[in-house]
């Protein structure tokens, strides 16, 4: 089937049946999953799907429907039954579609590869996964192992004249083990994505990262409350980052429910902070020619040196806030409206190693994990649960858990004093190590 003429004949449909604006959102999806436990081959499923996501506009007023059977009967009972659900809603003048006709270029979306290389080897690369974590002594239990992948192809096009695709890949592979020690347990896990199955990390080096991760908190101890440094590891930069991502979204500004609303063009953390969304970094695990409705993905400072220098908008969004999409409407699928999201964050690394980080701090935390919800993006205050390792003389002392750390956005993040050089560009959320001068450290 020719995806590309269907999705241009369908969007002429809607017109004919009383739209007067449409976009089509077609998606092909491949996957296969491996599950492995206990040396014996638990799970392989394989699946494949289709789908279209019908958007359109009838005098400002906006109806979505979606359908997962291609046949002629079900897309056309399906386009209709959007523009039905158009007449029923109420009309926005911000009810708009992309106009950009460019493509960005990216770099290393798709290995066909990936389907070549036998089901035997994928089989044997998560039992030997599983077997090499389980080699350490410390480690007692396997959780499983497990490899996956998947190819995708979207098709879109509007009444606007878009008419664009790309075909985009993705591999997986990961390990999770359990430590244990008289009555305590702890569960350690490792994986590694990629675009391009040759590019997976070997399976010793997951299994050693997943085997350290399970046994290297055994031993807890507690510290008293105080106030001390936090570094916090490149695992957990999320943790710390996440909230201001969210503060960001253009719509959340818009709503007044952002505590950087009014921060543009000002600063607000530490000048070591310089984060970056590039939806068209080469073989990046989020990259994309163009976004959830067509417009093109591009690199973008949003934190230049602590200085906010970008919102995230849609096309709606932009449109409300009298200026131009950022190429960042988010999609779950064929099955969803566009909402805004980000594509491969990177925090510019320092220059110091974890190592250096460690040394030069007389007292604090080695952040390795956090529950909760970190900074929050409308008010802006940070707390959670902590664990990792407490640092005493620039030196690892020991483990800690049960501890709970705590400040507001903007004093945290202005008092980040030392970065590290430790990124994996390849991640989606690429975060070095960051130490806070000082925070709120909740123990005994």
């Amino acid at each position: 089937m020719n995806y590309t003429e269907l999705s241009a004949d369908l969007v002429k449909k809607c017109l004919a049946n009383g739209a007067d604006a449409a976009e089509v959102y077609l998606a092909v999806d491949r996957e296969l999953s491996i599950q492995v436990q206990d040396g014996e081959l638990e799970t392989i499923q394989e699946a494949s799907s289709q789908g279209v996501g019908f958007r359109v506009f009838v005098k400002g007023r906006m109806g979505f429907s979606h359908c997962n059977d291609l046949s002629a009967g079900s897309l056309e009972s399906t386009l209709k039954q959007a523009i039905s659900f158009a007449r029923l809603t109420t009309p926005d003048e911000h009810n708009v579609l992309a106009a950009d006709p460019a493509t960005s270029q990216v770099e290393g979306l798709y290995d066909p590869a990936i389907a070549d290389v036998a089901m035997e080897k994928k089989i044997d690369m998560a039992m030997e996964l599983e077997e090499l974590a389980m080699q350490d002594s410390r480690v007692t239990r396997s959780s499983g192992s497990g490899y996956g992948e998947g190819e995708t192809e979207i098709y879109l096009a509007n009444s606007n004249g878009l008419q664009k695709h790309y075909r985009s890949s993705a591999c997986f592979l990961g390990v999770s083990v359990v430590a244990e020690k008289g009555e305590q347990k702890n569960t350690g896990g490792e994986y590694c994505s990629r675009r391009f199955f040759s590019d997976l990390k070997s399976p010793g080096e997951i299994a050693a990262e997943a085997s350290r991760k399970a046994w290297e908190l055994l031993d807890p101890q507690m510290v008293k409350t105080q106030r001390a440094a936090v570094i916090f590891h490149s695992d957990v930069g999320r943790s710390l980052l996440g909230g201001v991502i969210s503060a960001l979204n253009g719509e959340r500004v818009l709503q007044g429910a952002s505590f950087l609303k009014d921060s543009l063009e000002k600063s607000f953390a530490s000048s070591l902070l310089t984060i970056i969304d590039d939806g068209t970094y080469p073989k990046g695990m989020a990259s994309r020619p163009f976004d959830g409705e067509g417009t093109p993905t591009a690199r973008r400072v949003l934190v230049e040196r602590g200085m906010l220098r970008s919102f995230l908008y849609n096309c709606s969004v932009a449109h409300r806030a009298g200026t131009e999409s950022t190429g960042n409407a988010s999609r779950r699928g064929f099955t969803s409206l566009p909402g805004i999201g980000v594509y491969n964050l990177f925090v510019e690394p320092g220059t110091y190693s974890p190592e250096e980080m460690i040394a030069a701090t007389p007292r604090g935390l080695l952040l390795k994990g956090v529950t909760g919800y970190g900074i929050d993006p409308v008010s802006g205050n940070f707390s959670g649960g902590a664990t990792g390792f407490w640092i005493e003389n620039g030196k690892i002392a020991f483990p800690v858990k049960g501890l709970t750390i705590a400040g507001t956005a903007y004093d945290i993040l202005n008092a980040i004093d030392m970065s590290g050089n430790d990124v994996d560009l390849m991640q989606s959320f690429a975060c070095p190590s960051l130490r806070v001068r000082e925070m709120q450290i909740g123990g005994k």
